[in-house]
């Protein structure tokens, strides 16, 4: 069975590869089809991940797959949230992504601190919802949420990892996200618990497997 990513992004491409390799799936990023990136103008992981699996399976004409995620912290009522990864509104010249990703992390980064001085409550969780659909109007989604919880460190710890990971502290670990390495994350992230949710949720409901 072919199960379209709806994302573009190797690396999330090759994790969920991996994470689905015991069930009898084709997983492809859209853009291999044409397929290009859908909006995400919803308030909410759920609903910003059920319009980008339905935006990719309605274009490639069958299954797919989405994932939003984020970090959502106690005291800023949940925020960055949807918005994690531009939290700090940066208008980046054109250039390299990857240097272009390093700016935003660090300023997103900056802000974040900023906005928890005083705070004494720095309890955090970093969260992925997937959502996958048979087809575009499957009655049906398969949705599986992931959460990490964590503390937000007073300051950057350890040198590994992208975005928020040198802030967030795993107290079940000892070690920031930034301290772990790439097999002990994967082992444990927000995103590797919802795909493991989501495996059997194909098992039992798609009779995969």
């Amino acid at each position: 069975m072919r199960l379209v990513l709806a994302s573009n992004n190797a690396k999330k491409l090759a994790e969920l590869q991996a994470l689905f390799a015991a069930l009898p799936l084709e997983i492809v990023a859209q853009g291999s089809l044409g397929v290009p990136e859908a909006e995400e103008p919803h308030a909410t992981f759920l609903e910003n991940a059920l319009a980008k699996a339905r935006h990719a399976a309605r274009l490639a004409g069958g299954a797919a797959i989405a994932d939003d995620s984020g970090l959502c912290v106690d005291a800023l009522g949940g925020a960055p949230g949807v918005v994690s990864a531009h939290f700090a509104a940066l208008a980046l010249p054109a250039g390299e992504r990857e240097a272009q990703r390093r700016v935003q992390d660090e300023a997103n980064n900056a802000l974040l601190l900023q906005r928890l001085q005083g705070h004494a409550d720095r309890r955090a969780r970093f969260v992925s919802t997937l959502v996958a659909l048979r087809s575009a109007d499957d009655p049906e989604p398969l949705v599986a949420v992931g959460r990490w919880p964590g503390v937000i460190l007073a300051q950057r710890s350890g040198s590994g990892g992208f975005g928020y990971d040198p802030l967030m502290f795993i107290p079940a670990l000892g070690r920031s996200v930034a301290e772990l390495d790439a097999a002990t994350k994967n082992a444990h992230s927000h995103r590797a618990l919802a795909a493991a949710q989501m495996l059997n949720l194909m098992r039992d409901a798609w009779h995969l497997g």
